[in-house]
């Protein structure tokens, strides 16, 4: 059992390509960023359970006595599985929570008991800890929020309770194997499952991955030697709910499927012509390489608006970015959260600026030169 504090990072995300599409099996193309969320775990032997997230509000303390009465047995499958809305209707009664979870900090602490609860069940006392979560990256905006959190969460606990090693055990920097990544992943999936319902689970392979990845119905894809984009990021500060927006556009489906399938495979045809192009730019992109993924962008933003997930201050966004010979989409769920402007290479500068070195994230209106 880990013993001293442990201190671990995830990255947030923006998708290219593939939005909302990636959850009826389609390809995305999505992005780490450099914006990132942090957490702090420190065990102790106080019998309690404290969870500190400054950015939501959130702070709550449990006893390990009282939560070692809660029956957990559904918990002890072996297997990660999906939880049931069984399950959550439980932990929501044992935590406290109300029956009607939708409130952002009701979820946070929802998703740390599920996996606190499964990934510790084999220990006895439960361990007692303080997790302080801080962020960088906006909720409800698109970046992934939510999924760096759920894989901040799963690596902690997964090295507190030795099921992949502490990366800085003896003071030496280890590197998690591919197999501890996996599980990462799989454990932060289940914590997004938990927050949005049905998530595709391209947020939390970024976030676990890093870099640039093709995801594909859980198959990962790394990109390599992807290009150096600009990209601007604009936070419109719209609130949505993802859970929302996934089952408008699956009800859509349902509702008119021979209209709604076609937009789906036209853009996952978007997600691959925009890999070819990338790979082809990897060794010297042409201008007529960026003016495809210009068009792309367009494209890409007339389906999802299509698929009812826009929003008229992602429209005006492309209004304004437009004006000036711009071209951006709105990434993540929509309704609002953020959307990404294609920046055009700056001559001066000798090379392009690496995507995942954008930090910029502008309040709406934009301001543009």
């Amino acid at each position: 059992m880990l013993s001293e504090a442990l201190t671990v990072s995830a990255p947030g995300k923006v998708i290219l390509h593939g939005e909302h599409a990636v959850v009826h099996g389609k390809v995305a193309l999505a992005v780490a960023l450099n914006l990132r969320t942090f957490l702090r775990l420190q065990p102790h032997s106080n019998g309690k359970v404290c969870l500190n997230l400054p950015n939501i509000g959130v702070k709550q303390t449990w006893d390990v006595a009282r939560l070692e009465q809660l029956d957990t047995s559904f918990l002890e499958q072996g297997d990660i599985t999906a939880p049931t809305l069984e399950q959550l209707e439980k932990l929501k009664e044992a935590t406290g929570l109300p029956k009607d979870c939708a409130v952002t900090g009701h979820l946070a602490v929802l998703a740390f008991f599920y996996l606190y609860l499964s990934i510790c069940r084999k220990q006895r006392p439960l361990p007692s800890l303080d997790i302080v979560v801080w962020s960088e990256l906006p909720t409800g905006a698109g970046l992934g929020s939510s999924a760096a959190y759920s894989v901040c969460l799963a690596a902690a606990l997964l090295t507190l309770c030795e099921e992949i090693p502490n990366p800085l055990k003896e003071g030496h920097g280890v590197r998690w194997t591919k197999e501890d990544l996996e599980l990462i992943n799989k454990w932060a999936f289940q914590g997004e499952r938990v927050i949005h319902g049905n998530p595709s689970g391209v947020d939390n392979a970024v976030s676990t991955w890093g870099g640039a990845l093709r995801y594909q119905q859980g198959n990962i894809t790394v990109l390599k030697r992807p290009p150096a984009l600009r990209i601007l990021l604009t936070n419109t500060k719209v609130p949505r709910s993802t859970k929302a927006l996934v089952t408008s556009v699956r009800n859509r489906l349902i509702k008119f499927p021979e209209i709604v399938a076609p937009l789906l495979t036209s853009i996952d045809a978007i997600s691959l012509e925009c890999e070819r192009v990338l790979q082809e730019m990897a060794a010297a992109p042409t201008p007529e390489q960026y003016l495809v993924l210009e068009e792309l962008f367009d494209m890409n933003q007339h389906h999802l608006n299509a698929l009812g997930v826009g929003h008229a201050s992602l429209d005006r966004l492309c209004q304004v970015t437009t004006a000036h010979g711009l071209h951006s989409k709105l990434t993540g769920a929509g309704g609002g959260g953020c959307g990404i402007t294609l920046l055009k290479p700056v001559a001066f500068l000798g090379q392009y600026v690496f995507i995942s070195d954008a930090r910029a994230i502008i309040t709406f209106p934009p301001v543009v030169p």
